[in-house]
């Protein structure tokens, strides 16, 4: 029989019967307690509670197997962590495998938050942290010392959107430090659009926040780990005390079976806003993996099977502060929120200054104008467009 699409794999994993009863979705159990009719059950359960037994709440429930077992199928991992956020799945990541006196391999490009806890967390308990440029290939090799434990991944770069030439750095760490532990963010591939563990990467995080819920109602964080990590992440993890809560399991399953074809329209329609943006004479620069001139083009055409609805692009202008509340307060499809993933567009906007100033990644940027990013969300394509045509002539009439 012939391996099964990722449509398919998304609409039946973690589907058996052990966790339906007969019906098409999940049973959602709500437990902390779980009873043992004897004591024998109780043994049972105990040396079995690693391993899909039901044994305490914390360890998860029916509802959450499913959504561990369906995640483990579609990311190729030997199991899947559950966590409250994804802040939260790549601090327990991380956690689970150092100790004071390591260094970590940080990307300078990496999600704001993900640096503010290597440098205001970690610094406290003497892990050295090194900031790597995002754009490095096989010469972060040099930069592994005997004490480096994890080398951490985000690709495509968060809010600048370049593509990390992955194969080229895994190749490198692993020559220098088979032992490393490597790290991924992949969240702006929903874990489908690229495959971070047939890569040779250890452990894929995703903030299920976005695409995985895909309404902008649930927080949940996952993290699937190859064999070699597996034990140890599922074990720390459980000792940091984290869990999601068996509603939140239930919606982020619910969320998968339709996240291939969501995928597709907001692909659909990125590129579409993305292509017409490069038209346009207020705009210096767009970022969109999947456009030829977007930097890491090449690797993403390489080794990803898509993109997904973020991108950002770069104005000519650096706005005023009058002018970006012209041009944010008035759009009509267009949100201002943080995250992304849902099924509505969002903008926020960034000025260059703000992109170096606030965190000591040392990273280096090559623009002076405002940079607003977007998400594409399920509306008509067409509208967008006009939405956002609306918002140029604001400021370019000011």
């Amino acid at each position: 029989m012939k391996t099964k699409k990722i449509d398919t794999t998304l609409v039946n994993a973690g589907r058996s019967n052990r966790y339906t009863h007969g019906a098409v979705n999940s049973v959602i159990q709500r437990a902390s307690s779980l009873i043992f009719n004897t004591l024998i059950d109780k043994k049972k359960a105990t040396l079995g509670r690693t391993k899909g037994e039901l044994f305490y709440g914390r360890r998860g429930t029916l509802t959450h197997f499913s959504l561990q077992e369906a995640m483990s199928e579609l990311e190729g991992g030997a199991g899947c962590v559950l966590y409250p956020c994804g802040v939260a799945a790549i601090a327990n990541a991380i956690l689970s495998f150092i100790k004071a006196g390591d260094h970590v391999l940080m990307c300078n490009a990496a999600y704001g938050p993900t640096q503010d806890f290597c440098t205001k967390i970690l610094g406290k308990f003497g892990v050295t942290i090194t900031f790597y440029d995002h754009t490095i290939s096989s010469e972060i090799g040099t930069l592994v010392r005997p004490e480096t434990r994890v080398v951490f991944l985000e690709s495509p770069a968060s809010i600048t959107m370049e593509v990390q030439d992955i194969p080229a750095i895994v190749t490198a760490v692993r020559e220098k430090a088979p032992e490393v532990v490597i790290i991924m963010d992949n969240t702006w591939a929903a874990g489908i659009l690229f495959n971070a563990l047939s890569y040779d990467i250890d452990i894929s995080i995703q903030a299920g926040t976005k695409y995985l819920i895909g309404h902008s109602d649930v927080m949940i964080g996952t993290a699937v780990a190859n064999t070699r990590c597996w034990d140890q992440l599922r074990e720390n993890s459980y000792m940091m005390g984290q869990t999601i809560d068996a509603d939140s399991a239930y919606m982020a399953s619910r969320g998968l079976r339709t996240l291939a074809i969501r995928l597709r329209q907001h692909e659909a329609s990125a590129l579409h806003v993305a292509e017409w943006l490069t038209t346009r004479p207020e705009v210096a620069r767009v970022n969109h993996p999947a456009l030829p001139q977007s930097k890491g083009h090449t690797f993403w055409k390489r080794d990803f099977s898509g993109s997904s609805g973020l991108f950002s692009f770069i104005l000519h202008e650096k706005l005023s502060a009058k002018k970006m509340a012209l041009y944010l307060d008035y759009f009509q499809y267009f949100s201002i929120a943080y995250s992304w993933g849902g099924y509505e567009s969002l903008i926020l906007a960034t000025q260059p200054e703000e992109m170096v100033g606030s965190r000591p990644s040392g990273r280096m940027i090559d623009f002076k104008g405002t940079l607003v990013r977007l998400h594409i969300g399920l509306e008509h394509v067409e509208d967008l467009i006009a939405d956002l045509t609306a918002g140029f002539e604001r400021i370019t009439q000011e």
